[in-house]
């Protein structure tokens, strides 16, 4: 409780205390004294006594509480305060502690105190406003590169609100007033195939980003689509966004079927004509003419339209959800079977022909699937009732299947395809028209698309002679070998890596990783080692080969290594058989440890990680690509320490290095 009293009340009060409690001992005291005695005549000096004692004592207390109050009491109150103020009221300039001269060094303590946490806020602020001020200048520069981008580009939130567009997004979608941030995509296109795309790469189907074709909401224009999720560390929510890219089909798409339209009735009309014409060598030379044009053309009528690996399952519930809007049932018994189609067109294909067939008394329809070779299935929808006539599924397909594409008809899905709509009989009672769709490849797995950049390269300038360039401002290739030996006079590269590091930060996208045949036996010791086997090279590259892709990955970037003079005498060794010569600064870790640590310290790479704090794992170690990283880190750690160490550019290291050879001599 008596925390919640200020400072001088508390001191007062502990001196009125000391007052009241030395008084009363003075008073038990001549009391004491008096019943001694014993003599009743005395009692009159006693409590004169006692008065002056009681008056003496509080006078006494009072003068050093003042004194108390005001050297003590008040200035540490006044130095709170004035600390109080510099922590949460941005107060600057210096404390006066000239009353805190009877609190020893807390005045000066406490003046310290202020004026470097003042210094370090405006250290802060100076900070903090560079580095405002520089991503300021990247987000400009994003903002710049996004809005020049030829194809249109949505981020959008897990419940499909825009958060962020660029200008050609009005062009493409063409519903300028509809587009803008907060706004749900699904208001600017077609839901069914943003909302299956979606399912997809949330469930883990599609891993990177998965493809599309979707039609504006009134059906103007067709767009090709990617959509990739934006999983961002730290995100609030389970459900990421996702961004989505857009690319206008419409007129292209459009001109080649009016094009593919064109050159098909020509060619029709010519076979049409040949039966007319009088026998001889130009009807059978056009005839040949006219074969080997359809033979040729066939593979390109299934080229041009963008196609994409879907599950027929996802077919058939896009189906199924179009004709129950309609009415209909549907009973969907596709399975996971992967296609490669244009699922837009198909779908709508196929809810064409579902309605037409149930207009004319087509009755329970169903949609399955058949393997019926290896490279291709059958997508067959079926219904109770006899198969509709040739020429009412003729009539069917060559109705426009989006009032967007006026010549894009079921027809030309057909052909873009490279198949037919074949009517048969699907056992008693019932009629099915078969489509068949090739099998989707499987993927091979595809790297992370990843986005490197790094704008303070547009404002370095290094100079013309590198020896002048600090340290953090060069760009370095990190590299590491592994060998079938440790003579590089006999012995080969079996394995070569590296890593970027750039403005002293370590580039993830950028990496070179590479087995190498060696062109001999890998010894069993060598194996040992670095878990490289033969089988493991035995159809990789050649050493040649390995060494002038690395020395392309390298070109114009500093090399470094630890213990360089080992893995640099195996690629000199073929300079001359490549053409190229590694002529670039070379730097050296063990040195750098060297020059930090003494030569007296241990310089391996496990040493040197340990010290810097650098974690290689296991399973990492002695591979090239994971001491390569491990090398990275270390020699990114060390490039402010050697700046501190007076090293401050590449020439100043370089002639440092010169006071360690031996050492290098040493380990080699």
């Amino acid at each position: 409780m008596l925390t919640r009293l200020s400072l001088r009340l508390r001191i007062f009060l502990f001196f009125a205390f000391l007052a009241m409690a030395s008084s009363i001992l003075a008073i038990a005291g001549l009391a004491l004294g008096y019943s001694r005695l014993g003599e009743a005549h005395a009692l009159s000096a006693f409590v004169i006594a006692g008065v002056i004692a009681v008056l003496a004592i509080f006078a006494l207390t009072t003068w050093v509480w003042v004194l108390f109050d005001e050297n003590v009491a008040k200035p540490v109150e006044r130095l709170a305060a004035e600390m109080r103020a510099r922590a949460h009221a941005d107060v600057e300039g210096e404390i006066d502690h000239g009353e805190a001269k009877f609190l020893g060094d807390l005045g000066s303590a406490a003046a310290a105190v202020a004026s470097n946490l003042t210094e370090t806020r405006n250290a802060m602020a100076l900070a903090v406003g560079r580095e405002t001020a520089r991503l300021t200048t990247e987000k400009t520069r994003l903002e710049t590169l996004l809005a020049e981008m030829p194809d249109g580009v949505l981020f959008c939130t897990p419940d499909h609100r825009i958060a962020l567009y660029n200008g050609h997004c009005r062009d493409i979608l063409g519903e300028t007033e509809a587009v803008g941030l907060g706004r749900s995509v699904m208001g600017l296109l077609k839901p069914g195939p943003i909302e299956q795309a979606y399912a997809r790469l949330v469930d883990g189907e599609a891993e990177d980003g998965t493809d599309l074709l979707v039609t504006t909401r009134a059906g103007a224009r067709l767009l090709e689509a990617r959509m990739r999720l934006l999983r961002l560390e730290g995100q609030e929510t389970e459900t990421p966004g996702y961004v989505l890219t857009l690319r206008d089909l419409t007129t292209d798409l459009a001109t080649h079927a009016e094009r593919a339209h064109l050159f098909d009735t020509f060619l029709d009309g010519v076979k049409d004509t040949l039966p007319d014409l009088p026998e001889g060598m130009a009807r059978d030379r056009l005839a040949t003419l006219t074969e080997e044009t359809d033979r040729r053309k066939a593979p390109t009528d299934t080229q041009w339209w963008p196609m994409e690996a879907l599950s027929a399952r996802d077919l058939g519930t896009a189906l199924s959800t179009r004709l129950t809007r309609k009415g209909l049932s549907l009973d969907n018994a596709l399975g996971d079977t992967g296609v490669r189609c244009d699922g837009f067109a198909i779908t709508r294909l196929l809810e064409r022909l579902a309605l037409e067939w149930s207009g004319i008394g087509g009755k329970d329809l169903s949609l399955r699937i058949v393997a019926e070779a290896p490279d291709h299935v059958v997508l067959s929808l079926e219904a109770a009732g006899d198969a509709p006539a040739k020429a009412e599924v003729a009539d069917w397909l060559e109705t426009p299947l989006s009032p967007g594409l006026t010549r894009f008809s079921g027809r030309d899905v057909l052909t873009s395809h490279g198949t037919r709509l074949l009517p048969e009989p699907a056992g008693p009672g019932h009629a099915a028209l078969r489509l068949r769709l090739p099998l989707a490849d499987p993927k091979p797995p595809v790297p992370s698309r990843v986005v490197l950049y790094d704008f303070e390269l547009l404002n370095a300038a290094i100079p013309d002679d590198l020896a002048a360039a600090a340290l953090r401002d060069l760009s370095y290739v990190i590299f590491d070998t592994e060998t079938t030996g440790l003579n590089p006079q006999v012995d080969e590269i079996c394995q070569i890596a590296a890593v970027r590091v750039v403005n002293g930060r370590l580039v993830d996208g950028e990496r070179f990783d590479m087995l190498v045949n060696p062109g001999r036996k890998i010894p069993a010791a060598s194996t040992a080692v670095h878990h490289i086997t033969d089988a493991m090279v035995a159809d990789a590259v050649d050493v040649s080969e390995a060494i002038e892709r690395f020395h392309a990955f390298a070109d114009g970037s500093v090399l470094v290594a630890h213990n360089a003079p080992f893995d640099m005498s195996f690629l000199r060794r073929r300079e001359r058989e490549i053409g190229k010569r590694f002529d670039q600064p070379i730097l050296d870790t063990v040195l750098c440890s060297a020059i930090l640590y003494g030569q007296s310290a241990e310089h391996t790479l496990d040493a040197l990680s340990t010290r810097l704090g650098v974690s290689i794992p296991d399973e990492a170690r002695h591979t090239a690509i994971g001491d390569a990283i491990g090398t990275g880190e270390a020699f990114r750690k060390m490039i402010p320490m050697l700046e501190a160490a007076e090293l401050p550019n590449l020439g100043a290291l370089i002639q440092a290095f010169d006071r360690h050879t031996r050492l290098i001599e040493h380990l080699n």
